[in-house]
């Protein structure tokens, strides 16, 4: 019967996570999701749909080197390895970009796939330029919406330097994503 008692107790306590997690996802609190799939992963591992959550709750609060780990274990179903790959695009873009920055290390030759995360739009944007076109800062029109612009830059920071893309929609400042 004790047991019983603590499965029942375990299965409740996981949906509830799992279910909170999609309330949360749901409500656009992507950093609370990020965190509760971060903090409990160890114990949900083999779940590919809360891990899946997890991700996208990452992806969606912009902490983009937390895809790494669920990247990995995302491959049992179809559905689970698109996601992977989609994420694997999004950190490998991420990576490339600040590489090109500050070590000028050319990604113009670069075919990559691309998706419609802001990241993946602006390094697809950046890889058009001319390499000997390096400045402070790049602005870049989105191609599907002319109204919409993306400042491209690196802040020097005392410890890490960060690049930062702004997102301006008919020249006000909607949102600033900040990665390292």
């Amino acid at each position: 019967m004790k047991i019983l008692s603590i499965i029942l107790i375990s299965v409740t306590l996981y949906a509830d996570i799992k279910q909170d997690m999609l309330n949360l996802y749901q409500n656009k609190k992507h950093e609370e999701v990020c965190n509760i799939g971060f903090n409990n992963f160890e114990n949900y591992r083999n779940d590919e749909e809360y891990v899946s959550l997890y991700a996208f709750g990452c992806l969606n609060a912009d902490y983009i080197d937390r895809l790494s780990v669920p990247t990995t274990t995302l491959k049992l179903s179809k559905e689970s390895r698109s996601n992977a790959a989609y994420f694997s695009i999004i950190l490998m873009q991420k990576k490339l970009l600040y590489h090109a920055l500050l070590d000028n290390y050319d990604v113009s030759s670069l075919n990559l796939p691309t998706t419609d995360y802001v990241l993946s739009k602006v390094f697809d944007l950046y890889t058009k330029i001319k390499k000997d076109e390096r400045k402070e800062f790049y602005i870049f029109e989105d191609e599907s919406d002319k109204q919409l612009k993306y400042k491209l830059y690196i802040l020097k920071d005392g410890k890490i330097d960060k690049m930062v893309i702004e997102e301006f929609y008919n020249s006000i400042n909607i949102k600033k994503h900040i990665y390292w």
